[in-house]
């Protein structure tokens, strides 16, 4: 089962070298990995994606919080979260083409963030549906590149009743 876990850290040299040594040297893969600092300089957020049956998850969270610099564990999984991931996508683009792609990206709520003459390069954000849904429509004109970050998340608000 795939699981999103965030991770507060302290934002100090070296912490990012411990946790994924601490996922390889255990034969654990980190499918997606995204860290940026949060509100507060010293503090970092981590959010890892991996997957594994709960004891697996259980070990890798019993680890992580084994680690000095870590502040605090969260798995999203099974909870009320929201999820993202951005992509560039260059995209070969022709005058016959333009309106065609154009369209696309109207509809997925993208935009478009650099022109040449041969190509267009796309901004869009989304879960992994939207990202490879608008991914899948823009094939047919040749993609040239994609460059995708790692998932972010973060819980929902709790709802006032």
């Amino acid at each position: 089962m795939r699981h999103t876990i965030s991770v507060l850290v302290s934002n100090e040299f070296g912490v990012l070298s411990r946790i994924s040594g601490l996922f390889s040297g255990r034969g654990f893969n980190i499918e997606s990995l995204s860290v940026a600092e949060t509100l507060d300089p010293i503090v970092s957020r981590m959010t890892i994606v991996t997957r594994g049956d709960d004891k697996v998850i259980e070990q890798i969270n019993k680890q992580l919080n084994k680690l000095i610099n870590v502040i605090k564990v969260h798995d999203f999984t099974g909870e009320e979260h929201i999820e993202r991931e951005l992509a560039l996508i260059k995209v070969t683009g022709t005058p016959e083409s333009r309106a065609e792609i154009l369209s696309i990206v109207d509809i997925f709520r993208a935009k478009v963030v650099d022109v040449s003459p041969r190509s267009y390069t796309i901004e869009t954000t989304g879960d992994e549906e939207k990202i490879a849904a608008i991914t899948e429509l823009l094939r047919p004109f040749g993609i040239k590149e994609i460059v995708r970050t790692g998932k972010i998340a973060m819980a929902r608000s709790l709802k006032q009743k």
